[in-house]
């Protein structure tokens, strides 16, 4: 993690990792097995993940499959609420609109932001974009706290 924000990053997840429980993994693996990396991060605000259009999440027309475009938004969204909360979330609600396809061999850039934050709510909304720059989705999600 060369870049700044990454290292900023990188410290935040081994703070909250001394604090998880046994067995507790950052990033996910369901964030691992769709090699996703993190590209930038704002502290508590903002997280930025590419996820590359891999073969097994390609429908019959070889185009990413919504539900896949839609992991990609929860594989940010997860962290970055983490983060933003200093706790796990849990998702109640998530609502994802596509605008157009993405093809095999190509990368999907996620980037999502802390809209609102309370106490027990945390408002997300995330942007994804091909390798050309055109707007392929849009996210938004609302998550709780998971306090012990």
């Amino acid at each position: 993690m060369a870049h700044k924000s990454l290292a900023v990053l990188d410290r935040e997840i081994q703070d909250l990792s001394r604090g998880a429980g046994a067995g507790s993994t950052f990033p996910p693996n369901c964030f691992l097995s769709m090699k996703g990396e993190f590209l930038e991060y704002e502290s508590r605000t903002s997280l930025t993940a590419a996820f590359p259009v891999l073969d097994d999440s390609l429908n019959p027309l070889r185009k990413m499959q919504g539900g896949f475009i839609t992991a990609a938004f929860d594989n940010t969204f997860g962290p970055l609420s983490y983060l933003a909360a200093r706790c796990p979330c849990i998702t109640v609600d998530l609502h994802t609109q596509f605008i157009r396809s993405v093809s095999a061999g190509d990368t999907l850039t996620v980037t999502a932001k802390v809209v609102s934050r309370s106490a027990g709510m945390i408002y997300l909304s995330a942007t994804a974009f091909d390798s050309n720059g055109k707007l392929v989705a849009m996210c938004a999600a609302n998550m709780i706290p998971a306090k012990p």
